[in-house]
């Protein structure tokens, strides 16, 4: 398995600057976005930080069931984020509300585990480095709607099983970062 960090935290917490931060030095790494398109400043501060360095980056904005492809032979890696493809997992196996049930959000998040599992195999087998970001469901109101409230769940789970197997584990608030592993 790969060296593996998990920066957890509310949406525009820091968390893609600190992981950009974090692999600023190192050549040829591949920022995997599988959400929206890349935010300008963590755009901007790549290119600054790869232009000061003399490294390069792999940029790849892509909706992808199937993260560890992308990897192909980086070491490194920034894997952005698993909240977004828990949405893209759940779009494709549950596309509306009726076909939601236990049984379902349990495939889900295996689904979920699975691709995530794949892609720190492949690093690991690349003898690399990874940094997982996600969002934070823990300080979140119960939803109402159904949908929302299996995605809750649903994340909530990942998470913890991935911060569990990963090497450290931050939490990012307000742009600064604390290790809680």
């Amino acid at each position: 398995m790969a060296d593996s960090i998990l920066i957890t935290g509310g949406a525009a917490s820091g968390k893609a600057r600190f992981a950009v931060t974090n692999f600023a030095a190192l050549d040829y790494v591949l920022y995997l976005r599988v959400g929206e398109e890349l935010d300008t400043d963590i755009k901007n501060r790549i290119d600054f930080n790869t232009q000061k360095s003399g490294v390069e980056w792999d940029i790849v904005h892509k909706q992808t069931l199937t993260p560890s492809d992308e990897v192909k032979d980086h070491k490194f890696v920034i894997f952005d984020s698993v909240s977004a493809y828990t949405r893209l997992v759940i779009k494709e196996m549950c596309p509306n509300e009726s076909n939601l049930n236990d049984n379902t959000k349990k495939q889900i998040e295996k689904r979920v585990i699975d691709g995530i599992t794949a892609l720190l195999d492949k690093v690991g087998e690349n003898r690399g480095n990874i940094a997982i970001i996600t969002l934070e469901t823990g300080f979140s109101i119960k939803p109402s709607d159904p949908m929302l409230l299996a995605y809750r769940d649903i994340l909530g789970r990942v998470n913890q099983r991935i911060a569990n197997s990963c090497s450290e584990a931050y939490f990012s608030v307000s742009g600064i970062q604390f290790k809680i592993r």
